[in-house]
């Protein structure tokens, strides 16, 4: 199989783990026999730095061509100053919106050896495995006006949704819960808002078409308390945009470490943005400790959702496992009677794995 795969390293550890990356899918090519090319492109503050502008026009035309794209962070204190059309996030969300990337799908899932490091007590998360959708291109985020009024004083966002935005997501949720264990919890807040109230008539439209699965309907506050005292109750959570946004952070926390935690952004196309769930951690870029394993897990969900690379999705997978299992461990992790390694020596040991 030919591939061509743009790379956006992006800010702080983002060009480092994004090697990472690159590391191992060069290993997943020479095992069974795939060709993949990569082409480096600018996001974020490091473009910004270089062209003034966070999303360059070659960076967009060069995602537009490519089978899938590989981000690694964007964003730092750096920029924290500029004005809201210069920052690093504004690059981010200009290349959802133009891909069209409008689902966002982020499994949470603890490792055994890790368990210890969850804020929560280990009876509580152990098992717990989930799948938040998130709708990505709709909602406050870019719903217009979006303003200040009234020479400052006020201020307006706007949250719209069109029925065909929440029925395509609402749908890509009940095609991952097939996936799983067939149970999807719709969240949304529709004692309140009038576009809760849509999405929530569209989830019960939509469930007709899948009989054979399961759907309870919770309120978004509800959800935000259950994914902490009962992680173990949720599959596929779905959900617009904001509520997405947070409710996915909270769950990132569950694991112990959001250096573990991968994320894909698809399209209708078929085209997907892959990235960790993580930041850019400008204070630890360069110093080779960044852990790579949700960028490295993050490239095997681009094999498995824009390639239909099961198999070799599922290798990477297996040689992260063993390596956490064996007690291997970047600086933000804890292994009892493990060994602390690098960056490099982490990918060397998860390249070991897929090469044997």
């Amino acid at each position: 199989m030919k591939k061509h795969i743009v790379l956006l390293p992006g800010d702080g550890i983002g060009p480092e783990i994004l090697d990472s990356s690159v590391a191992i899918l060069r290993a997943i090519a020479s095992k069974f026999n795939h060709h993949f090319t990569f082409e480096t492109h600018l996001i974020g503050g490091a473009a910004i730095d270089e062209v003034n502008e966070p999303l360059p026009k070659e960076t967009l035309a060069a995602a537009k061509e490519a089978d899938a794209i590989l981000l690694g962070a964007v964003g730092g204190p750096k920029w924290d100053q500029n004005p809201s059309d210069l920052r690093p996030e504004r690059g981010l969300l200009a290349i959802r919106k133009a891909l069209d990337l409008y689902a966002n799908l982020r499994p949470v899932k603890g490792f055994e050896k890790l368990l210890h490091a969850s804020p929560l007590k280990e009876e509580i998360i152990k098992g717990s495995d989930l799948l938040i959708v998130r709708e990505l291109t709709g909602g406050l985020y870019f719903g217009r006006p979006s303003e200040r009024i009234n020479n400052g004083e006020d201020v307006v966002d706007t949250l719209a949704y069109s029925r065909k935005e929440i029925e395509r997501i609402v749908k890509k949720g009940f095609e991952s819960a097939q996936l799983r264990r067939k149970k999807l919890t719709s969240v949304d807040k529709a004692n309140v808002l009038e576009s809760s109230k849509l999405w929530r008539e569209v989830v019960e439209e939509q469930s007709q078409n899948y009989p054979d699965i399961e759907v309870e309907h919770l309120l978004v506050d509800a959800t935000a308390m259950h994914l902490i005292t009962q992680p173990n109750r949720f599959d596929v959570i779905v959900t617009e945009n904001m509520f997405g946004d947070i409710l996915s952070d909270e769950a990132s926390v569950l694991t112990g470490s959001l250096g573990m935690l991968p994320s894909a952004s698809l399209a209708e196309s078929g085209v997907g943005l892959y990235e960790p769930a993580h930041g850019s951690a400008p204070e630890i870029a360069g110093q080779n400790i960044a852990n790579p394993i949700a960028m490295i897990l993050s490239s095997a969900m681009m094999l498995r959702y824009s390639f239909d690379l099961n198999e070799e999705a599922d290798l990477i997978d297996k040689a992260v496992a063993s390596c956490i299992n064996r007690g291997l461990h970047t600086a933000d992790l804890q292994v009892e009677n493990g060994t602390q390694v690098s960056t490099s020596e982490m990918t060397d040991a998860i390249i070991d794995f897929i090469s044997s």
